[in-house]
């Protein structure tokens, strides 16, 4: 039996991130609208992130679809857009967790591979870290993680 310090604590998917190539959010935007999609939150990451997000909520249900955008060409974005021939498309899947120190702490015991150093500050006043895709040896993930702690 597993015990709740066991385990890093992922409560559901917070949100599905897609990448949009520089000048095509707002179309973006505009056909997740035409889908019944509702804009709440929309923000420019600068930092080591680079980017505009624009998080969209399915219905009235914790789930979220955020599109980002790269603001520049150092952003890890459009680095990732750039080995995907420029297209855009899925970026990271994001699990949103009650305390993301014990995460990290959990994570970082059973030997994942955590790009942050430690949990840092997010958009909307999140607290945040990422997964690499290969964390795992001999089981992959194939995408990126990100863990993501809501203070509300």
């Amino acid at each position: 039996m597993t015990h709740s310090s066991d385990v890093p604590g992922l409560l559901f998917v917070d949100h599905v991130a897609v990448s949009v190539p520089m000048g095509e959010l707002e179309a973006q935007v505009q056909a997740y609208q035409a889908l019944g999609f509702t804009e709440i939150h929309r923000e420019d990451v600068l930092g080591s992130d680079q980017v505009r997000e624009v998080l969209l909520r399915i219905g009235e249900g914790p789930n979220l679809i955020q599109l980002l955008e790269p603001l520049s060409a150092e952003s890890p974005v459009a680095k990732q857009m750039a080995k995907n021939g420029g297209r855009g498309g899925l970026a990271h899947v994001a699990f949103r967790v009650l305390n993301a120190q014990h995460a990290f702490d959990v994570m970082s015991e059973r030997g994942f591979r955590i790009i942050d150093a430690s949990p840092r500050k997010g958009s909307r006043g999140t607290t945040v870290f990422f997964v690499h895709p290969k964390s795992m040896e001999g089981a992959p993930f194939g995408y990126l993680i990100e863990i993501v702690e809501d203070p509300s």
